[in-house]
């Protein structure tokens, strides 16, 4: 099951074990169980400090264990961890071992000073690029706190618990039997979660900061860039971001990023931050701005906690998010069966119906993945024709279990109360409405620039995007802004990084001029 690459990757990740782990199965007469013990043995030959054991008495067949023994385990893995979930495995057993886990200290304290018991259980897609960073912050929340259990469940093996929870997205977190959150997190916004007192104390040490030469707020390609860019001139760099990466870490595949033939959205995330980390930038995560002001000494940046952080400079570059049909019953159906993430969400609906809308490029890829998996795939578009890549379009109608209609308006999502059931639609050419029966919708219909907050203090187009001149400058002085959420077009990966990298420069050619950099340090950068 294990190639030889992977074995010689493991003996040596496994040399850095603590104390012996033992991998507890519970297992059957099935095939996924044949497969499941055959990986535990293949791992367990990687290290004389792993053994197997059969043992197991879960209620979830097949799943495994991992824990020191002779102790309660407190992580599981119910289903097979491969693909994208191998990581999450080969992690739980070095930090179960009491290899120490690489998070802040002060996210290790918060994490063991959480009482009473949480028993968490999340739903995962072995597709889904997002759920192993889930899986992994609550397995090293359990290896720390002796309070915590996790156990990670393949939805696509246990139907019958996605359908006891009603998972219509992945990742689904559970918390004691009840729905806890949806999405991506990081252990920093599970901790906080969990953390009531969390925004106050994130308050307190934002508004303790010095004053930043160079603010950039957003953390996508373009804010990465500028912050390098800026830390490379020695000046004081900060980022202020919801979600380091952004958008890109709902980006699968990536292919036309110059001199790298192949990658995957979380992949390049974390190069990005490995890189950003190596310069001394102050990095402050999880965290949305809610106000933009220009002061007689500067700018601040109001944030939604309260807490005010001030700068000479500052680079806008809060990316877009994804577009929403804005019909009735989308929000009421939202991760119940309205779905904008095919790669996620796309194993959940296996061999249902389904509807993709939008006949861009996003649209059509994701109707090509989701003909593999469901039944039937039916791509709605608003025009009379489609957008995307003819090589696209060619592939697509060469599916047999894929429906196109054009000159389609949708008019309302339905459903039962718990989840989907139909879609409305007019027929745009005579006006015809009709129903289509299905259980799932994928909306696939562009971005919207995260610059709601910024109306009324900088100038913006009628899409909202941010206007910005050749250097990147707004329309408050000191302000400049990259990436999406500008009027720069074409929005792709390396043009959001050019433009960090440029309105990096034009915010340091403004602190030059306006006399806010000291003179020396003007000539020595």
């Amino acid at each position: 099951m294990l190639d030889t690459n992977i074995k010689t990757q493991l003996k040596a990740y496994f040399e850095k074990m603590v104390s012996p782990i033992v991998l507890t199965a519970t297992l059957d007469a099935s095939e996924s169980s044949a497969q499941m013990l055959e990986l535990l043995n293949e791992v367990a030959e990687q290290s004389d400090s792993i053994t197997v054991s059969t043992e197991g008495q879960s209620k979830n067949v097949p799943s495994f264990t991992v824990g020191k023994p002779g102790e309660a385990t407190r992580i599981a893995f119910s289903g097979l961890p491969m693909g994208h979930e191998m990581t999450s495995f080969i992690l739980a057993i070095l930090q179960s071992s009491g290899y120490p886990p690489k998070v802040e200290q002060d996210i290790i304290e918060r994490i063991r000073g959480i009482e009473g018991k949480l028993h968490f259980q999340t739903f995962i897609s072995l597709s889904c690029h997002n759920c192993p960073d889930v899986v992994q912050a609550l397995n090293l929340m359990a290896a720390i706190n002796p309070n915590i259990e996790h156990e990670m469940i393949d939805g696509a093996l246990f139907q019958g618990l996605v359908d006891q929870y009603k998972i219509m997205a992945v990742p689904t977190v559970i918390l004691n039997g009840e729905a806890f959150g949806q999405g991506r997190m990081t252990v920093e916004e599970l901790v906080a979660k969990l953390d009531t007192n969390s925004p106050q104390k994130d308050a307190a040490k934002l508004n303790a900061k010095d004053n930043f030469d160079m603010l950039i707020v957003g953390g996508g390609p373009a804010g990465s860039a500028a912050a390098i860019y800026a830390a490379r001139k020695g000046i004081r760099t900060g980022i202020v971001a919801e979600r380091f990466g952004g958008q890109v870490m709902d980006t699968m595949g990536i292919e036309n990023f110059i001199s790298v033939q192949e990658t995957q959205g979380p992949k390049l995330v974390q190069a990005l931050e490995q890189h950003v980390k190596s310069y001394e930038v102050d990095i402050m995560n999880l965290q949305r701005a809610n106000a933009l002001r220009k002061t007689d000494d500067g700018i601040e940046i109001e944030l939604v906690n309260g807490a005010v952080l001030k700068s000479k400079s500052v680079i806008l570059s809060t990316g877009a998010r994804w577009r929403e049909m804005n019909v009735p019953g989308e929000q009421e159906y939202r991760n119940k069966g309205v779905a904008y993430c095919p790669h996620c969400d796309g194993p959940l609906f296996k061999g249902k119906r389904v509807a993709v809308i939008g006949g861009g490029n996003s649209g059509v890829e994701a109707a090509i993945d989701l003909a593999g998996i469901v039944s039937q795939v039916t791509l709605i578009e608003f025009d009379s024709k489609l957008r995307a890549d003819a090589v696209l379009q060619t592939k697509l109608n060469s599916l047999p279990n894929v429906t196109i209609i054009k000159s389609a308006l949708t008019k309302e999502v339905l459903g039962d109360g718990t989840k989907v059931s139909s879609l409305r639609y007019q027929d745009r050419t005579d006006h015809s409405e009709h129903t289509l029966e299905l259980e799932g919708i994928f909306v696939q219909i562009g971005l919207l620039p995260n610059t709601d907050w910024l109306k009324g203090t900088i100038e913006l187009s009628k899409h909202g995007e941010v206007i910005v001149d050749n250097k990147g400058e707004t329309s408050m002085p000191g302000v400049f802004a990259a990436g999406d959420c500008t009027t720069v077009p074409y929005k792709q990966i390396i043009i959001a990084m050019g433009e960090g990298a440029k309105a990096a420069l034009g915010a340091f050619d403004y602190l030059i001029r306006s006399s806010v950099v000291e003179p020396e340090k003007a000539l020595a950068a």
